[in-house]
Formats: C-alpha cells, sequence, structure tokens
C-alpha cells in the first residue's frame, strides 16, 4: 500500500529508510516529480521500469545531493563541467558524463555514460543527503504519458505501485531538465529548465540533437509526454477542422473571440514563458480529464524556456522535432 506524506523531517526520514531498504519513492523536484530509488541498487531500479512500463533502453537520471557524489558516480569532469556546475547546480540541468564502474548498468542502459544533476529543491535534496546514496529517478509517470507536476498527477498514473509519495505542492518550474552531453563536443540531447541561450554564454556554441532511434537520455523518442487524447498544435493559418464543442484548446495568452471551444486553458496571461511553462503539465491533465475528445494548442514563442515547451508539445503530438 503507498503511503502518501506531506513533507515534515519525519517524512524525510521514513522515505530515506524506505531507500535504504530498496524501496521506491515518488518525491517533487523543481522541475517534476520524480519516482526514485538508490542508483547502486539494481532490484529496485528493474522495479523502477517495471512500475513505469519502461523500455530497459531508455537509461534515467541520477540525482545527487553533493559533488562527493558526482566523483562516486563519473571518473571525472573537465574545466568546462566545473564551469556549468558552478553557474546551474544545483538546478534544472543534467550532465551526460563518462561513469564509473560503480554505477550498474541498468542504470545507464547499458552505456558507458551517466546522466546527473543536482536538483534545486529542499525535499529532493534532503531526501538524497538522508538516504545516503544517489537516487536515480525518472519522471513519476507511466512511461511515455503526461509528466506528474503535482502528487495527485503521481497518485493518478502510478496509484499503489510506488511505496512512499512526498507532497511537496506544485514543482516550480513544470518541464524536465536540459539533458547536455558533455562526454564530446558539447550536446544538448533534451532542452529544458535551463535555456540553450544560458548554456551557450557561459560554454560558447553546443550543438542540438534531435531524434534517435536509441537514446542516450530521457526524453529523446518522438512520442513521450502524451496526454491519451490526440493533440494538435496549431500551425499559423491552419484552420480547425473538427467541431470544436469537443474540443479543448490551450491558448498562449489569450483564446481567439470567434472559436468555441469545449474547454479553454490560458498558458500565460501575460505571456510570460517560465508561468507557461509551470503551467504546462498541469493544463494538459486537466484537459485529459475533462471528457474532451481532441486538444489544440496555440505555439509558443522559441525562445529561452519556449523551446523547451514546444519540443514536449510536438513530443505529445507524436511529431519529431527538427
Amino acid at each position: 500500500m503507498t503511503v502518501i506524506l506531506k513533507y515534515t523531517p519525519e517524512a524525510i526520514k521514513s522515505a530515506a529508510q524506505t531507500i535504504k531498504n530498496g524501496g521506491i519513492v515518488a518525491f517533487p523536484t523543481e522541475t517534476v516529480y520524480g519516482v526514485g530509488a538508490s542508483a547502486f541498487d539494481p532490484d529496485a531500479i528493474i522495479r523502477i521500469y517495471e512500475i513505469k512500463k519502461r523500455p530497459r533502453f531508455d537509461p534515467l537520471i541520477v540525482h545527487i545531493s553533493s559533488l562527493a557524489d558526482l566523483e562516486e558516480l563519473t571518473l571525472g569532469i573537465d574545466k568546462q563541467c566545473a564551469t556549468l556546475i558552478e553557474k546551474f547546480w544545483p538546478g534544472p540541468l543534467t550532465l551526460v558524463l563518462n561513469k564509473s564502474s560503480n554505477v550498474p548498468d541498468i542504470v545507464t542502459a547499458g552505456l558507458n555514460t551517466i546522466a546527473v544533476r543536482m536538483p534545486d529543491h529542499k525535499i529532493a535534496l534532503e531526501l538524497v543527503t538522508e538516504s545516503g546514496v544517489p537516487i536515480a529517478a525518472p519522471s513519476a509517470n507511466m512511461f511515455g504519458s503526461l509528466s506528474p507536476t503535482a502528487a495527485e498527477h503521481v497518485i493518478k498514473q502510478l496509484g499503489e505501485k510506488v511505496d512512499i509519495i512526498i507532497d511537496g505542492g506544485k514543482t516550480k518550474i513544470g518541464v524536465e531538465s536540459t539533458i547536455l552531453d558533455m562526454t564530446g563536443e558539447p550536446t544538448i540531447l533534451r532542452p529544458g529548465g535551463v535555456s540553450v541561450e544560458d548554456i551557450e554564454k557561459i560554454i560558447g556554441k553546443v550543438k542540438i540533437l534531435t531524434y534517435k532511434k536509441r537514446p542516450s537520455s530521457p526524453g529523446q523518442l518522438p512520442k513521450h509526454y502524451a496526454p491519451r487524447i490526440p493533440l494538435k498544435i496549431i500551425e499559423n493559418g491552419d484552420s480547425i477542422s473538427v467541431n470544436t464543442h469537443n474540443a479543448g484548446l490551450i491558448a498562449f495568452k489569450k483564446p481567439p473571440k470567434k472559436v468555441n471551444f469545449k474547454k479553454v486553458e490560458v498558458l500565460s496571461p501575460t505571456g510570460d514563458l517560465k508561468e507557461a511553462a509551470c503551467n504546462l503539465f498541469s493544463i494538459l491533465h486537466r484537459l485529459e480529464s475533462s471528457g474532451v475528445e481532441m486538444i489544440y494548442v496555440e505555439k509558443v514563442p522559441e525562445v529561452g524556456l519556449g523551446v523547451a515547451i514546444m519540443d514536449r508539445l510536438r513530443k505529445a503530438g507524436g511529431l519529431k522535432n527538427g
């Protein structure tokens, strides 16, 4: 039976003991909720894959709370990585680095690299520290489904499958971390909570990878982050060709006046991309449960966090980026 705990020091102790005992804990980060286990416990990691129905070829992100954890997981970092860590950690930037032999292959899907980040969230950091081990944690949802930005989203998707859910309220950023491969030429594998522009201010120009059949990080498959009903991005000049009384609309700033939808949601009335990112998955969860048969989405500007928002929307609609 899943235990749902509001955040308290006692809740962290209980959850950490569960991790130490080989259990599974769902917890908030600043991006989305994760479902985690000890990164050094292959049996617990296998259980995460089974709970999520996640393919074994899709590697996990490992969450740490100190740079000492990084030394245990990797073969070391160079000056560029150290600069990125100083600027963006704790925060929504995941670095792909060469892994050490301490890391079970199940965590990295057999790759010689490992994805690591230090979350900028009190609960996540306390849980990792109290557990005494790095925590491997993908998003706390069924594989390919909408990401969870609140405890109720975790309950809806994973139900009684995890041991403990720590309820820390709504997440702050609302889209997953940016994943940056630093094992060769710096390459963005997934846009997210740190913008490409901000990264390039620190280390110069980076490559941006689009679709790969065998992912080297989470979030690279063309169909991902998807609601259970069809989603279509409204391109410039598109006409809406269904009866909109059975459809939902996600508008960026304000809905069009002449079209009637069953449900209308607005990402950010002021056009703030941070607010839009924070609201994205909550809105998709609401529309998924609202009885609409189709979701239409207006594009947002593809700058800053807008790149991550459009990445999630294209994957929700089963479209390849690039």
